[in-house]
């Protein structure tokens, strides 16, 4: 058996890596044997993330990047391949929230969060497919939800980019494909999460902010996101509510304008939440270190049967054939019986 030193180094990149889905997403690479460079702005929550990478026993790279500045993410990218080699996975996962009816979101908040939620997306592809495609080797993962395939009220900014970031990615794959590349890029797509930006979102709503139930908790969606950097899929959905948006949308759309217009408001408040918020951090890192999950663990899940699926794909695969052999077999012995 080879020694670990004879193992190729594997290194990914997570954008958003010190906080939420981001700090799940590093946690579990590292646990995995990756080596991980975390860009997001906040510096201690920057020293806890790679703390946490060190202490999974692998190399860490914190680099304080602005995913909207294609320059810094450019930077970045060059410093990892300095420091830690070839960039064999890139994580895209910053974002930024508002929430608020779109006439009373100011314009500079609204383009603030697709600065962060898309082109920080879009900056994150390019430095990784520039690196990647000559190589002909290498996988991006977007972070994705259900809002990227169905808007609800005030989330608008979110749910543009979201979309947004489907379409863009559609477009990137296609043009991997045209020129027959080996580089990969996924699309997982979440559900609403237990995690620290309902804390410190820009808000204008008269209670706590809250993700629309069912909730799940960010280290289940982390196990998602590194299953498909071991196993690359194109498209991923996780949870089952997740699967009911977007089929849901595809087929009662009209219905899901009144559903939501009527729920949408009520279902995004928390009024049995107290706890003061956190400032905003649409334009700067909230101080201090907040790791993956926010306050809402009394109502979160850590997995679901859709969830198991996706991540014991080959075992249902295999229940699912012995099943049908096994109807099969027994459909020819009562025929021979005859």
């Amino acid at each position: 058996m080879p020694s670990k030193s004879h193992v190729p180094d594997r290194i990914a990149v997570v954008t958003g890596g010190t906080a939420g889905l981001g700090r799940a997403i590093v946690r579990e690479l590292a646990a995995r044997g990756w080596d991980v460079a975390i860009l997001a702005r906040g510096e201690e929550g920057l020293a806890g993330a790679a703390r946490d990478v060190t202490e999974a026993g692998r190399r860490a790279l914190p680099i304080s990047t602005d995913v909207s500045d294609d320059a810094a993410v450019e930077a970045a990218a060059t410093r990892v391949e300095e420091e830690l080699g070839p960039i064999d996975l890139w994580v895209n996962d910053a974002m930024v929230g508002v929430f608020g009816e779109f006439l009373t979101t100011e314009p500079g908040d609204f383009e603030r969060a697709t600065q962060v939620n898309f082109f920080g997306f879009v900056n994150g592809t390019r430095a990784a497919l520039k690196r990647m495609v000559p190589r002909d080797s290498g996988h991006v993962i977007q972070i994705g939800s259900a809002l990227a395939h169905r808007g609800i009220p005030l989330q608008a900014a979110y749910c543009a980019s979201k979309h947004a970031i489907t379409g863009f990615t559609e477009s990137v794959t296609t043009e991997l494909l045209h020129n027959k590349s080996n580089v990969k890029i996924s699309q997982v797509d979440m559900p609403a999460m237990n995690t620290i930006q309902f804390n410190w979102v820009k808000s204008q709503l008269p209670h706590h902010p809250q993700p629309v139930p069912t909730i799940f908790q960010p280290e289940t969606c982390a196990r998602a996101v590194a299953d498909v950097a071991d196993h690359p899929r194109r498209r991923s959905w996780i949870g089952e509510p997740t699967v009911m948006t977007v089929l849901g949308n595809r087929f009662v759309a009209p219905f899901l304008d009144v559903y939501l217009a009527k729920t949408g408001y009520s279902g995004q408040q928390a009024p049995d939440k107290k706890q003061p918020m956190l400032p905003d951090n649409l334009y700067a890192p909230v101080e201090g270190d907040h790791g993956s999950r926010g306050i809402f663990s009394d109502k979160a899940k850590e997995t679901s049967p859709q969830i198991w699926y996706t991540q014991h794909r080959r075992v249902s695969y295999a229940a699912a054939a012995g099943a049908l052999l096994g109807g099969v077999a027994a459909l020819t012995a009562g025929l021979r019986r005859r």
